[in-house]
């Protein structure tokens, strides 16, 4: 899967039931938002500046709520997913952001970022 994160298009909080690895391939850098099914929250970094620790690629393990936004100031990111096993459209989940607030309130500054 390749797809393209402008300022006003952005992946949404979601989850899929297979393992992702992303790819950053071109662009301003962006920012990844995981929060597991413990409500552990994790932000990294994915760009091509390793020297400020951004990463090439980032693993999302299944059932993982995950959003990907460029970094404030960015004007696009062309990035890939590797899906394992393929992706398929009925194991996709889009996050609701009054349920996800609820089951994460530590979290609620974030979701509603990425929602």
């Amino acid at each position: 899967i390749l797809y393209l994160i402008t300022p006003i298009s952005f992946s949404k909080l979601h989850k899929v039931k297979s393992d992702e690895v992303f790819h950053f391939h071109l662009g301003d850098p962006v920012e990844m938002l995981q929060i597991d099914e413990a409500g552990r929250v994790e932000t990294q970094i994915l760009g091509a500046d390793y020297l400020k620790g951004q990463k090439p690629q980032a693993v999302v393990y299944k059932n993982i709520w995950q959003g990907t936004k460029l970094v404030k100031g960015g004007k696009f990111a062309l990035l890939g997913c590797t899906v394992a096993p393929g992706f398929e459209f009925q194991d996709y989940i889009s996050g609701n952001k009054d349920e996800l607030i609820k089951q994460f309130p530590n979290a609620k500054g974030l979701i509603e970022k990425y929602i």
